[in-house]
């Protein structure tokens, strides 16, 4: 998973449990050899891109900036959005004592150290503010060791988290804190985070310049992720001469491709696949491929793409196509048996192929409907003559005794009770007339009356 850059460019990261003071926020700090993305972390709340609807004025996130706020937060988005710029600048506005941890080093031995220190801390007047990275890798147990801390605010908690913290945060602690979520940069953000590098004297001092074409590239490859955008400029530009130009061809030749935003184990993973298959729903085959591309070039565990292509042929096709299911069933066997890359062509075909199919409901529907009657009870004796009668003193008991054949009448249905009593009047598949359908839907009505007689 990629990290939203925990002080990237700042030496080493205090003895955890430490009371750290002011100079927690050193580690914001970067030198000239630091990476751009680092350089370039805005120091001021005017610096900061993007995030108008959390950063307005008489917004918590935006009291707690400027030192005037006292609710700890959650911030909640996609890599490179500001998390960590905005845990920063609370420090800083806090002007007391800062401690970082990292949840994917530190356990509830260190959770607690800095508590009881904060608590001394409170005693003679000094907030902690308490920064924790990654917090949805924090187990239950983690978080709970946070909660008094929280509510009695011995400590300010500034948690980051690129995944949905209803998902990954337990419920005590999302109660006890403001949950703000931070978007993407839009492309005017990322302009204005490409255009701050380039002039100020953190970034390039107005050394190098960069063409509209290859600007346009740098925001498209960097997909809504400010410190993408510094990566890919800061690899451009090591291509180039002082005083030189940054064109398109140079942002081709020294950006190998985007890298698509898409965590496998987190709220971009269910963002996507829902997209895929809403769009394989809605019979958009384009929109379909488009986030089937987007899942095999992030890595995304392909028989996980045809687990869902399984499902969906039968949930949102069903009886309208019946063909949907073999495809897409061979395609789960295909991409098992030949791998990647090539089995992007069978994961293609059939996502085509649904997409393209007629549509029905009718399977899904008919199997919750008929489960919501068994759920609520509606469980009567299967009928007498339905029963086994293959053991001894079956018939005695009137088991499969009056049952009729079927294929002794030439039709090859008869009239007989198969659903139970008190279920008579049950009605579970409803056909529509899409595809195949549209078959079953007029002579299903018949079927019906001539087995129920009536």
């Amino acid at each position: 998973m990629e990290q939203d850059g925990l002080f990237a460019a700042a030496g080493s990261e205090p003895e955890r449990g430490a009371n750290t003071g002011n100079r927690g926020t050193a580690f914001f700090e970067a030198g000239s050899s630091a990476p751009l993305a680092a350089r370039m972390r805005p120091q001021t709340l005017d610096e900061v891109a993007g995030q108008k609807h959390l950063l307005s004025e008489g917004k918590p996130l935006r009291r707690l900036i400027e030192g005037s706020g006292a609710a700890s937060v959650i911030l909640y988005g996609p890599p490179g959005t500001g998390k960590t710029t905005i845990a920063s600048l609370i420090a800083k506005a806090m002007g007391q004592n800062f401690v970082a941890l990292s949840a994917l080093s530190s356990g509830v031995k260190e959770v607690r150290a800095v508590i009881d220190e904060a608590r001394r801390d409170l005693i003679r007047g000094e907030r902690t503010v308490l920064f924790i990275d990654e917090v949805h890798r924090f187990s239950k147990t983690q978080q709970d060791a946070l909660l008094a801390a929280v509510e009695n605010r011995t400590v300010l908690l500034v948690a980051a988290t690129t995944e949905n913290p209803s998902f990954s945060v337990v419920a005590p602690l999302l109660s006890r804190s403001l949950l703000l979520k931070l978007e993407s940069l839009d492309d005017d953000d990322l302009g204005g985070v490409i255009d701050r590098a380039l002039a100020d004297e953190r970034g390039f001092g107005g050394s190098i310049s960069l063409d509209d074409d290859a600007r346009a590239q740098l925001i498209l490859l960097a997909g809504g992720d400010a410190r993408r955008a510094l990566t890919y400029l800061e690899a451009a530009a090591e291509a180039i001469p002082d005083q030189g130009t940054i064109t398109l061809d140079t942002v081709r030749e020294n950006v190998n491709r985007a890298i698509v935003r898409y965590d496998r184990d987190g709220d971009q993973h269910y963002d996507v696949v829902s997209a895929f298959i809403k769009s394989i729903r809605g019979s958009d085959v384009d929109a379909a491929l488009h986030y089937l591309a987007r899942m095999i070039e992030a890595g995304e565990d392909p028989r996980f793409i045809a687990r869902r292509l399984v499902i969906h042929a039968s949930e949102d096709i069903g009886m309208a196509d019946p063909t949907a299911l073999q495809v897409a069933a061979a395609a789960a066997d295909a991409v098992q048996f030949i791998g990647m890359p090539e089995g992007r062509l069978p994961l293609a075909q059939a996502t085509i192929h649904l997409a393209t199919a007629p549509k029905s409901p009718g399977v899904i529907k008919a199997i919750d409907s008929a489960l919501a009657d068994v759920r609520a009870g509606h469980v009567p004796p299967v009928p007498a003559h339905l029963r086994d009668g293959h053991y001894e003193g079956a018939k005695k008991m009137g088991n499969a005794v009056g049952y009729i054949y079927p294929h002794d009448d030439p039709r090859g249905v008869v009239e007989q009770r198969y659903i139970p009593e008190d279920l008579e009047d049950a009605v579970y598949y409803e056909p529509t007339d899409h595809g195949a359908e549209k078959r079953i839907s007029d002579f299903l009505g018949r079927l019906r009356r001539l087995v129920r007689g009536r």
